[in-house]
């Protein structure tokens, strides 16, 4: 039971994190490089970061539990020939890559943020949304056994 309660809320938090970039890549993100407005972006991630980042965080610690649920020996974990082993060797280091963008973006590109840059802002948007779909595409093979 607890491990379908889990996989809920993770898949939940997953559709909020890999929904909003989507959003953000193909249906803002658009506009405002065609219009230069870097306040189109800014206005967005003011109102998506207050449920992004928390889902961001509800899928990492689901899928931690979620992970250890399904495995007896720990060890695999770090595994690549073992198939939940890679699987999670593969979260991680999309969680990593995803987690580089962040602090980069936040870091170095939204500070000094202005129409120079947005096309630098714009890569990481859409970088991160193929990231996203990525998770997506690995969650569904720890299920169907794809890679």
């Amino acid at each position: 039971m607890w491990y379908a309660i889990l996989l809920f809320l993770h898949l939940l938090f997953a559709t909020i994190w890999v929904g909003g970039h989507l959003v953000l890549s193909i249906g803002i993100l658009p506009q405002a490089i065609k219009t230069k407005d870097v306040s189109i972006i800014v206005n967005f991630e003011s109102i998506y970061e207050k449920i992004g980042i928390p889902s961001l965080v509800g899928q990492i610690l689901t899928g931690i539990i979620l992970f250890l649920m399904r495995v007896e020996n720990y060890s695999v974990l770090l595994r690549w020939d073992d198939f939940i082993g890679r699987h999670f060797i593969l979260k991680i280091l999309l969680l990593l890559f995803t987690i580089g963008l962040a602090m980069h973006a936040r870091l170095r590109i939204v500070p000094k943020l202005n129409k120079e840059n947005l096309n630098i802002l714009a890569i990481h948007i859409i970088t991160v949304s193929i990231v996203g779909v990525l998770f997506v595409l690995v969650g569904i093979s720890i299920r169907m056994g794809i890679f």
